[in-house]
């Protein structure tokens, strides 16, 4: 068994407590305008070029069996270009390879608190291979979270759950359409398995705050609202920021401007004392 992964980042102190591996799973359901990781959307392999760091030196043409009039990601473009212009998002891993990679700081996440997280993406949309480097992780004592927008059949969080310690979901727009022109899907079954999460285990709600999107005040207190009948250990807004711009370019994707609101003081009192950005 396999599964498209695109990134695998030890050290993270972002995706849970403590210090953490993050497996960023290809593939997602939503197409938030503003994603930040434009290249975990689809759940095939792609060449990112990277037009300001390329010389024009044409090696990766020398080197490609056709030419870069198509790609076979057979990935020497990628290993010899001497500026990092290009480079294969996407690798199929086994279980086994990516407990190789989440293992080797296991003495890390003992002594913090750490663990693995599985992001994405969307990790609960290859929810076979999830469950199993999951149970995985739990049996050898590796504290789990799984990070996900929750729009998924209620049935994969019931097959992850006893091998789950912590999820980070993710919540982004209280009104349903709203969250339909954000995101391009519903938010009603997103919110109804957090309500059936709610109490199942601990759960840390991530609200990123878009300005132009969802930072009016009618909208987060309406999520405010919703969420006291939520138990979860604290809620992480997360201002928007466009550290991803790049990478549209890098893919050729158009993508819409957003911007960081200035008013996020003034929300973080609407969730009494469980925010924490």
């Amino acid at each position: 068994m396999k599964a498209t992964i695109f990134d695998i980042q030890r050290n993270s102190f972002v995706d849970g407590p403590g210090i953490r591996t993050t497996v960023f799973f290809k593939g997602c359901n939503l197409k938030c305008k503003w994603c930040h990781n434009p290249e975990s959307q689809s759940a095939k392999r792609q060449m990112m070029f990277y037009a300001d760091k390329c010389t024009g030196c044409g090696k990766c043409k020398e080197v490609c069996p056709n030419g870069l009039k198509s790609c076979g990601f057979c990935g020497k473009c990628e290993l010899y270009c001497p500026n990092d212009a290009r480079k294969i998002c996407g690798r199929e891993y086994t279980v086994d390879e990516v407990f190789a990679e989440i293992v080797k700081d296991k003495s890390f996440y003992d002594n913090s608190g750490g663990g693995a997280t599985f992001s994405g993406g969307e990790c609960m949309l290859q929810p076979d291979f999830l469950c199993k480097i999951l149970k995985k992780c739990w049996e050898n004592g590796i504290h789990t979270a799984v990070d996900t927008a929750g729009n998924v059949p209620w049935e994969y969080f019931e097959r992850i759950l006893p091998y789950t310690d912590l999820f980070l979901y993710d919540v982004k727009a209280i009104s349903d359409e709203l969250h339909k022109q954000g995101t391009g899907v519903s938010n009603r079954l997103i919110l109804e398995n957090l309500e059936k999460l709610s109490g199942r285990k601990d759960i840390i709600v991530r609200i990123p705050l878009i300005g132009g999107f969802n930072d009016s005040e009618t909208e987060v207190s309406g999520i405010a609202e919703f969420l006291k009948h939520i138990k979860c250990e604290k809620v992480e807004i997360l201002p928007y920021h466009a550290m991803g711009e790049h990478k549209y370019e890098a893919l050729n994707m158009a993508h819409e401007k957003y911007y960081a609101p200035d008013n996020i003081e003034k929300f973080k009192e609407m969730f009494g004392g469980k925010e924490n950005v």
